[in-house]
């Protein structure tokens, strides 16, 4: 116990020297609000020991360093003029506000050696945090608006949705912002329509067809990115995707036969063994010694393999609308193969493997259709578009 209990304390030793190490780099290196972090978890519980001196020390130190450091970014940042600044004027002042409020709830903390309380000087932020707010908002809402009015390309859209966005997230219901919101990301979106075209000799059943242009189902989570599958009156498209099917081939049904004989040696009860001169053998405690009698079996197998194969091969292309330009153009191929064993024979099945003997339960079935065939290749091409989808971008 006693051993125990002497590993446990060299452990915690050992973890709170790592730490105390951690805070003094975090300090040096000017990581101050980290060296603030560590000091605090650790100051949480047991804050009057003697051991937790160092760190009262470094979070006092740290805390001096961080707000003179954050003060003096305000003072430049405000210097510029530049409405941009208002932003990371406002974060660098919930940044102060935060750190104090870290702080608080373990106060007073006592330096031991000097005697005295670790200081710490904090401010009221309250009305410096409202008009930087404020003043960042009307910034972001103008920004946004002006965008959206006079928006060169669908990107502008878009910043103005990003603008917008944090603008919601910083000062929810700020003026009309959540109707400006639903305006950029509308106008942002790009509108792809999707057609399939088939240039082979072969009807594509309709259920393929159904499948592949149902985008419900391709789990695609594009924000920007909206596909149809049939025309929208009144809305322009900016892209057009067509999958096109060029070529289905489909093998002849063909039924494969092998033909072999298996042989095994099998247990067949048993023998006494007996020497040479036709006399029982006898063990040291004077009893017979029995054998394995080995007995010879065969079974005469007859394997059968259906066998059907269908080849689609197409392409994807991208095409912008407005322009007529080919964008980019993907292959498309795949392969469905059904293949079907069952086996007869006669003899003795205790021949047989057990991956053999299970083809004599098997009985020949129907071919599918060339039309089944082509649905059934369908899978493999819904897999090869949604990647072709999610990795393509405008």
């Amino acid at each position: 116990m006693k051993k125990i209990t002497l590993i446990f304390l060299c452990t915690l030793l050992f973890v709170d020297c790592g730490s105390l190490k951690k805070t003094e780099r975090a300090l040096n290196s000017g990581n101050y609000d980290q060296a603030i972090s560590i000091a605090v978890e650790k100051l949480q519980t047991n804050k009057h020991k003697k051991k937790k001196q160092e760190y009262i020390l470094m979070l006092e130190n740290a805390y001096a360093k961080a707000v003179t450091r954050d003060k003096e970014r305000i003072s430049f940042l405000s210097l510029e003029n530049n409405p941009e600044n208002k932003g990371l004027i406002y974060e660098t002042y919930l940044r102060l506000y935060d750190r104090q409020e870290m702080i608080k709830p373990l106060l007073p903390l006592q330096i031991l050696e000097e005697g005295r309380t670790a200081k710490f000087v904090f401010e009221n932020y309250d009305s410096k945090i409202i008009t930087v707010k404020e003043e960042y908002s009307d910034f972001l809402y103008s920004k946004g608006k002006y965008l959206i009015e006079y928006a060169e390309s669908k990107n502008d859209y878009r910043v103005a949705f990003d603008e917008l966005n944090y603008l919601n997230s910083m000062n929810p219901n700020y003026l009309n912002t959540n109707a400006l919101i639903n305006d950029a990301h509308r106008l942002g979106i790009d509108y792809v329509f999707v057609s399939l075209q088939n240039k082979t000799q072969m009807v594509i059943p309709k259920r393929l067809e159904s499948d592949l242009l149902n985008f419900g189902t391709y789990g695609l989570n594009d924000l920007w990115v909206a596909y149809h599958n049939h025309l929208v009156e009144g809305q322009q498209y900016d892209y057009e995707l067509v999958v096109e099917f060029r070529d289905i081939a489909i093998s002849p049904e063909q039924v494969k036969e092998k033909e072999f004989i298996k042989e095994k040696q099998i247990k067949d009860g048993f023998e006494y063994l007996l020497d040479e001169n036709g006399d029982q053998v006898r063990n040291e405690k004077g009893e017979k010694i029995k054998v394995d009698k080995l007995k010879k079996v065969t079974f005469y197998y007859n394997e059968f393999t259906q066998f059907k194969s269908v080849l689609v091969s197409g392409n994807v292309t991208y095409r912008n609308v407005r322009t007529g330009q080919l964008l980019q153009s993907f292959p498309l191929k795949s392969e469905y193969v059904f293949n079907h064993i069952y086996a007869k024979g006669t003899g003795d099945k205790r021949a047989l493997s057990t991956d053999l003997s299970g083809y004599l339960k098997a009985r020949a079935v129907k071919f599918p259709s060339n039309e089944q065939m082509v649905y059934d290749s369908g899978e493999d091409v819904k897999n090869q578009l949604k990647q072709i989808l999610t990795s393509y971008k405008f």
